[in-house]
Parts: C-alpha cells; structure tokens; sequence
C-alpha cells in the first residue's frame, strides 16, 4: 500500500479540535491495558496509529472494536478506517497544556497487519512543533498533509468522525454548546458538559445513623454513546429533585466521577457521579434533541428468567395478572418498619413470575386493570430452586409506558392470555432441571458447599416419618406462612403481618429419613411436598393432631416404605460451631417409570462406553 492512500494529516485535524471524516490510519503497536479476566468485554488496548506523516500514541479502543479486526483480533501494522470516533481532554497535573486522547469508537479492517508487514512512510510524532515544521515546507511536498489544521477553537462534531472537547470558558447552554459523550468520562479529567437525557429518577430515600441523617436520590442519564448515574446528596436532594424530570433533556457539568458501585448500579458504565455544590445541571431547550436517545431495553422473556444466573440483572416486561396485599413488618437489624408486595407478571411465554415491590412503590401499585410493568435491570433472585424477581435501587420500574412491546402485550393478555394457567417458575415445586445423583455421590462430591446450595434429584423411600411437630398454626393470609400466637381470646397474633385474626390455618413442617441403594439422609420438607408424602391435606393432619398423638403416628406409619422422585437442595450450614448438611426436598413426585427407566438405561450404557 502507498503512503498516499492513507489520510495524511488527518491527526494534525483530529488532534486539534477539528473533524475528519473517515481518515485512514495504520496501527504500528497495540497494548492491552487493565485487563480483567473475568470480564474480557471491557478490556482496552492502547494504540500506536500513524496518518502517514504524524504519530499518535494517546489512543484507545474498546475489546469490541479491537476484535473486528481479525478472528484473533487487530494485528499489528493493519491499515483501518476509522468510522466513529471522539476525543477526550485530560487535565495535566502540573502543566499548563492538556492532552488530547483519541477514543475509536468504529472502525474497518482496510488491509490486515500480516499482508502489510510493515511501517507505511516515515511519520513523525504529531506535536505543534511537527505541524509547525511541515507548514515551513521541511518536509518533502509528497508528504504535505492533504489539509491544513483548524484554528484551535473547539467544536463539537456529530456523526461519523464526531469530536468532542471541552472548554472552561464555555457558558452552559445554548445551541453551540460544546458537549463531552458519557463515554469519554473519567476520573481524570472534569472539564466537561454532557448533553444527556434522564432515562430514570428514583423517590428520594432517607436514612439514619450512628453519623446523623441524611436523603438521596439518583437519576439515571443516557446519550447515544452510553450511560451513567448520577446521585445526590442532602441538600443537593432538595435542590435538585423537582428540577430533573424522567424523558427531559439537560446540560449537566462539575460533578464528581469514580468508579461505580456494581452492588447497587448495574448500568454498563464503570463510572458514576456525584453531585457537588458547584454542580450546574440546566435544562436543553433546542428543538433538535430527538438525536439523544431514551431508555434502551434488552428483554429477557420470563420463560428464560428460569436460565438466569441467581444475582444477575435483566430487562422484564410482564403483565400484572394478580398481587397480594401490602406487607408490613420490621426489620430485624435495624428494627426499621419495611413494606412489600408481591406481583406476578405473565408475558406471552405463558410463564409467570413473582416480582417484590418495595416502599412506595408498593404503597402504590394497583393491579386493578392488570397494568403492563417494565422493568430495566430486575434483579433476578432464588428461593428452594424458583427463581423470582426484585426491584431495587439501581432498577427502573415504569407501569404502561408508551412502548410498542406494551400494546403488544396488552392484547395478547386480554385476547387470550388473561384465560390461560402460566407456568409458574417461581414456585419451589417448578419444573426445573436437576442432576440424577444418590445420597452416596451427595456426601462424596461435598455438594453444599456454595452459598445457595446444589440442587439434585434422588428415587428415595421413606424410611422413617416423624410425628413430633410435623403441623403448626399460621397466618390465614394466601401469601404469609409465619406461625401465629394463640392470644386466649379467641384471636391469634401474626408477628409478620402486625395484625390479630379471629381464625388460622394448618401448615405442615415434615422431616424424614430417606434411603436408597448408597445410604439414607434426614430431609425437611415443608406443606405442600408434605401434605404428598402423607397423603392429607393439612388441614386433615391439623385436625387429627387435636385429637390425639396416637392418631397422628398412626398416620406417619402409613407413609413408610413408600417411594417417590424427591428434588432436593443441600446446603452446609453451621449449628454449634458445627458444619451440617442440611436437605430439604422441594418436589415430591410419584415415581414416572418412563423417565427414570430411560435415565437408568442411560446410565447403563455410560457404563458400558467406559468399559470398552
């Protein structure tokens, strides 16, 4: 490839401030840096590029980008067009000049590293004074840039070679504004306005401690480069609450990057901010603002909710089909009162899904007319092998946004969906897969271990049923189980639900020693799984407890030497400074020969393959 056919004189543009469309550069080096090997995605390279007559060594690009290169990534000596790109102004300590870094964000692979072999040219590296060398005619005119640098006013650019840079002079607003994209932020560097739109406000929340009181409240921010959050604190709260609203556009400058919280942020920005006192936020007021994007959603369908891995945060879309009553009780750390309730979402999947609502958000939802509810990064959660969902600080929770996906949905629910029985694959007896294993293989491959336990499947019998406190009194609400205190006066106090009842209902507590063809194992079990094993409901075991212990171990003997299909979950845990193993059976099933003959005729011939 000739000199010529690269974009000669395009950094002495790009460097300064100016824009060039789609320059054509050859990468000389390439250094990965930060790298993090449990997330490869967000890894950055630093580039060496070359224009043909200048060298540039503040560049980067994104793991994405870099691996458009080649199956193996960019190599080096390639020859690339730069498609997208913006540039970034860090603030030097101790130097009265900043530097200009280079962020590609898009690019072509023109020609591959190993096809070139080598350097193109004889650039130099770009400085004021190379430029200043090249206009004095000190280098040969095949070599004179195509054309002259702008004059050092800064602009902002949009589209492809978009450049963006910041100005301390600069007033904020106004159709000239000069904008930094959320992508280029840093910790490095805060002389910058972003344009941005505000996705998502959260309620102010308060708290209080042993340091005294305080509020907060964050929004969430978006432009078409990306995505940040930005919190504010006490005073800045009050300040700034009414002035930011949810799809409004605004200029926002000074405020205090560091790296993100991920236990309580899940936007894909490893930076946040935080509002200072001399942090300005003003309201866009152009007309042209549709080029600022809103809220982008990934929709995870509920069905594939089961699949998600437990603390993970995805994007739902549901319609409210049911809800229980609002909850409240105490915490029993900080004795604070809490309030929740459960809903359950149904999309076109035919599968439903609990979501827990807290604070004013539960005060105030109304399933009345089965809203459409969207939530942006949900956070996915488990519980005896059903996986649920929660919204917490760092989620979005909008009901009936103006979304295509809503209407969609609407009429799916009411055309057919509000008649139908979804599957339910938050309940601890769902359909969910688990490994076929005996309690030998249980002891030997130390299952347990994790902090939410392994789950497995065993064709057990029940050796032995215990009678001692298998049935307790409840809460008569549908959706609370905590055991109630009999008050002597007709009524029974429910701790959990603050309240008194003139009525309860049976709940079954079982626990059973379960054997196989390797061993046996003391298993829990709780109502409904129970109420299989025994045969009655518990509402029949209640009764027949009151009228004697006889009659209730009469009943346990009943279910001896029965055989079931249990899936169980075991977890260690410590009693006494002592680790055990405890299982509890989340679904019990009748033996489905079909099935399990087809696994031991599996089983069988993986034998055989290992003894050939």
């Amino acid at each position: 490839m000739a000199n010529s056919e690269l974009s000669k004189g395009a950094f002495a543009v790009i460097m300064n401030g100016g824009e060039f469309a789609n320059p054509v550069v050859q990468v000389l080096t390439l250094k990965k840096m930060n790298a993090n090997s449990n997330q490869p995605e967000k890894d950055r390279y630093r580039c060496f590029l070359s224009d043909g007559l200048y060298t540039i060594s503040f560049a980067m690009m994104a793991a994405a980008v870099h691996d458009k290169g080649a199956p193996n990534g960019l190599k080096r000596f390639s020859v690339i067009k730069i498609t997208r790109y913006i540039t970034s102004v860090i603030n030097n300590t101790g130097s009265k000049s900043d530097s200009r870094v280079l962020l590609v964000l898009d690019m072509e692979l023109l020609r591959d590293g190993d096809a070139v072999g080598d350097k193109i040219g004889n650039p130099v590296p770009y400085s004021e004074a190379a430029v200043a060398s090249v206009k004095r005619g000190n280098v040969s005119s095949d070599d004179s840039p195509q054309r002259d640098p702008p004059s050092k006013v800064p602009r902002l650019m949009n589209g492809s070679g978009a450049g963006a840079v910041s100005d301390s002079n600069v007033s904020l607003g106004g159709s000239g504004q000069i904008t930094h994209p959320i992508a280029s932020l840093s910790p490095y560097h805060n002389r910058w306005v972003i344009k941005v739109r505000v996705s998502n406000k959260s309620s102010i929340r308060t708290w209080s401690n042993s340091k005294g009181d305080g509020k907060l409240f964050n929004v969430d921010l978006v432009d078409e480069s990306g995505e940040i959050r930005l919190t504010f604190f006490r005073d800045l709260a009050d300040k700034f609450y009414d002035q930011l609203q949810v799809d409004k556009v605004y200029y926002i400058s000074k405020c205090q990057l560091k790296t993100a919280n991920k236990q309580f942020n899940s936007l894909k920005n490893d930076y946040e901010m935080t509002a200072v006192p001399d942090t300005i936020v003003e309201e866009c007021v152009e007309e042209d603002v549709d080029n600022i994007p809103h809220t982008q959603y990934n929709f995870t369908p509920i069905a594939r909710i089961s699949q998600i891995e437990v603390n993970s945060h995805v994007d739902v879309i549901g319609v409210a089909k049911s809800a229980s009553d609002l909850q409240t009780f105490q915490a029993k750390s900080t004795g604070r009162e809490l309030r929740k309730r459960e809903v359950t979402l149904v999309d076109e999947t035919n599968s439903s899904v609990s979501l827990t609502l807290w604070g004013a958000e539960a005060d105030t939802f109304d399933v009345s007319s089965n809203p459409v509810v969207v939530i942006k990064g949900a956070k996915v959660t488990e519980f005896g092998g059903g996986k649920n969902l929660s919204v917490g600080i760092g989620s979005q929770l909008r009901i009936n946004p103006d979304l295509k996906e809503c209407y969609r949905l609407k009429g799916w629910f009411e055309s057919e969906g509000r008649l139908m029985e979804p599957t339910n694959i938050s309940s601890t007896t769902g359909n969910f897969q688990t490994p076929w294993m005996s309690f030998k293989q249980v002891i030997d491959q130390q299952l347990g271990q994790n902090d939410r336990g392994d789950y497995y499947q065993v064709k057990g019998t029940v050796l032995l049923l215990r009678s001692e406190n298998c049935a307790y009194k409840a809460c008569p609400q549908s959706d609370c189980n905590k055991k109630v205190n009999d008050m002597n006066n007709g009524y029974y106090r429910c701790e959990k639900c603050n309240k008194e009842y003139p009525e309860f209902k049976w709940r079954l507590m079982g626990s059973m020693n379960v054997g196989d063809w390797s061993g046996n194992q003391w298993v829990s079990m709780f109502n409904d799984e129970a109420e299989k094993i025994i045969g009655k409901s518990a509402r029949d075991v209640g009764e027949i407890l009151e009228a004697g212990p006889s009659e209730v171990r009469e009943l346990m003997n009943q279910a001896h030497f029965k055989e079931f299909i249990l899936k169980c979950r075991a977890k260690v845990e410590m009693f006494n400074d002592e680790a055990r193993l405890k299982t509890v059976v989340v679904k019990a099933d009748p033996i489905n020969y079909e099935e399990y003959n087809a696994y031991l005729i599996s089983s069988i011939k993986q034998l055989a393959n290992i003894n050939d």
